[in-house]
């Protein structure tokens, strides 16, 4: 309901008959008819805490949590007399809503401010520490449910379901099993995805050496004292060569810099020879001059090595391309 003009006046005997009415209506449970009575009230402007509050009531009851939602994140920005009321009733509204880590995250951004009271801390806390728990329980379900489409996508051989399964299982923020890490050493299992399951260790902090089999080459190392990806050392230095094309031409520097990524993400976590740095410079500024049509042709005096490189540069980008949709 729209808000009257400020020049309107709610006669006192109509507000107390609404307020009556809506409050009465709660109190049987006809929740649309209190709705209504409570909306005509703050139409007037008449926003009183024990208003706001029966209308969330009534929103919650009648399964309408996003706009109760809305107005309860309204209400707590004005931090008022009432804050810490509000604040109990939107966790409880996440709490039924299944929102465990938005709960969880709030009630640390409370806690953190040092002035949550004492006699509401307990309340939080019990909210916090069953939320916890839903939210692993919720974490492990999803995560059996991804496990076990990851192995049928690894069976048929869908590369690029592979690769969101992968994905959802990083943002669930779950350890890789035993099972998956074999996947590394797998010759079937795309390039591409071997680097997502390779990051994923990372993120989990994993420690213990792993084989990774990926195009040609075998590699034991530990995820956890692997550089980052763009952190190498090898993008560095390239980065540091391409500064001039940045300044000259920041298009074409765009284009190159996001070739040296694709490269990069498919060849992770393996790295070139520091001799063939410019080289691969060389092929990246080739390849974009060639993708803007600044010449069709490949220069005849561009050596061996640096066509080596021009060929594993494009071959990577099509792997890419291949699992990630951009």
């Amino acid at each position: 309901m729209e808000p009257h003009a400020s020049n309107v006046i709610l006669f006192p005997k109509w507000k107390s008959v609404l307020e009556e009415e809506s409050l009465q209506a709660l109190k049987e449970k006809r929740y649309e008819q209190a709705l209504t009575k409570l909306d005509e009230l703050i139409s007037y402007q008449v926003d009183s805490h024990e208003v706001m509050v029966g209308k969330l009531i009534c929103l919650m009851e009648l399964e309408r949590e996003n706009e109760a939602q809305e107005i309860c994140e309204d209400l707590l920005k004005d931090r008022d007399q009432h804050y810490y009321h509000y604040l109990h009733v939107y966790l409880t509204l996440l709490f039924q809503t299944n929102q465990y880590q938005l709960l969880m995250e709030q009630v640390e951004d409370e806690y953190a401010s040092g002035k949550t009271p004492i006699e509401m801390k307990e309340q939080f806390d019990q909210l916090y520490s069953m939320s916890k728990k839903m939210q692993l329980d919720v974490t492990i379900d999803r995560t059996t449910t991804y496990m076990n489409e990851l192995e049928e996508a690894v069976i048929h051989k869908n590369h690029a379901e592979q690769w969101r399964i992968i994905d959802k299982l990083r943002n669930i923020d779950m350890r890789p099993s035993k099972n998956v890490i074999t996947y590394l050493a797998d010759e079937e299992i795309h390039p591409v995805n071997k680097t997502a399951l390779f990051r994923w260790l990372q993120q989990s902090e994993f420690e213990t050496t792993v084989t990774i089999n990926k195009l040609g080459h075998t590699l034991n190392i530990v995820p956890i004292e692997t550089e980052q990806m763009m952190e190498q050392s090898f993008i560095k230095e390239i980065v540091l060569l391409l500064r001039d094309l940045e300044q000259q031409d920041p298009s074409m520097f765009q284009l190159v810099n996001k070739l040296l990524y694709r490269y990069a993400y498919v060849r992770y976590p393996l790295s070139p020879p520091g001799e063939d740095i410019e080289s691969i410079v060389s092929a990246l500024i080739t390849i974009g001059k060639e993708y803007v049509s600044i010449h069709n042709l490949v220069e005849n005096d561009i050596n061996d090595r640096v066509n080596k490189y021009i060929e594993e540069i494009k071959f990577c980008e099509a792997l890419y391309l291949s699992i990630i949709e951009e």
